[in-house]
């Protein structure tokens, strides 16, 4: 069978079925192209609560994106058409190890970021995105009166809040890593910036500090997205920072910018 034979063949099933797909940026575009939204995981789980009037909710993504939806959409059924789809770095925080972190660190509040598995976030005392986490980061220490929180399960992002916010943020667990984002080298950067010296830079804040000190802009996926989209008729070039499926999103969208 052909992919469009495929695609087809979901369609109908889908209209048959009273069924919404939702699909996230980092899938393939043969996927994307038969959703009915696109989006980053937080962006979608919004839009199966607002928007989405189906019975059946099928997500796109990996596991905890999916518990993310069913938990802001308890009256719907939200299925995941794979469930070994499963994100590395959630996998890096056990709800063991964040009471461990508590009983090392008391009073500290636990900040968890979003990509975390429903279990993580029960131990927590608030939830955050890549593009709030600073924010986040900033309001709950003053809240909670104290000059660190503990913050997991991405490093990178928790340097990156605490660069930004000037607030200690403890890294639930240490080493714990988007197993894309921590791919980009700074050399990966400096090699594609020569070859296209005009280019602007996007980057993800769960890229390493000295891949994001190289970029010229540092965002979520939907906030990647947007700056492509709002860029000025001069930024016809940008190198991204990301997982592919993005980077064909936007060639696909915008295709005068490359």
């Amino acid at each position: 069978m052909t992919v469009p034979q495929l695609q087809k063949e979901i369609l109908d099933l889908k209209n048959q079925n009273d069924v919404t797909i939702l699909c996230h940026y980092y899938q393939m575009m043969e996927i994307q192209e038969i959703a009915d939204y696109v989006g980053d995981s937080l962006g979608l789980s919004r839009i199966a609560k607002e928007k989405a009037n189906t019975r059946y909710i099928i997500f796109a993504g990996v596991d905890f994106m999916a518990e993310t939806a069913s938990i802001l959409n308890q009256d719907k059924h939200v299925l995941i058409p794979n469930y070994e789809s499963c994100c590395p770095m959630a996998a890096f925080l056990t709800p063991e190890m964040v009471r461990d972190y508590k009983k090392e660190y008391p009073g500290f509040p636990v900040i968890v970021y979003v990509n975390s598995t429903a279990a993580v976030k029960a131990e927590s005392d608030i939830c955050c995105t890549s593009s709030n986490a600073v924010k986040i980061v900033k309001r709950i220490s003053n809240e909670f009166g104290t000059d660190g929180v503990l913050f997991g399960p991405d490093a990178n992002l928790a340097d990156y809040a605490e660069q930004k916010s000037g607030v200690k943020c403890v890294k639930m667990p240490l080493k714990g890593h988007c197993i894309v984002h921590s791919q980009i080298k700074p050399e990966h950067i400096n090699v594609a910036k020569k070859e296209h010296p005009k280019a602007r830079v996007l980057v993800h804040p769960e890229c390493v500090r000295e891949v994001r000190e190289l970029s010229d802009f540092v965002g979520s996926t939907a906030q990647m997205y947007n700056a492509v989209k709002i860029s000025s008729l001069e930024d016809r070039e940008f190198i991204i920072g990301t997982e592919k499926g993005l980077i064909d999103r936007i060639a696909k969208d915008f295709s005068g910018k490359n």
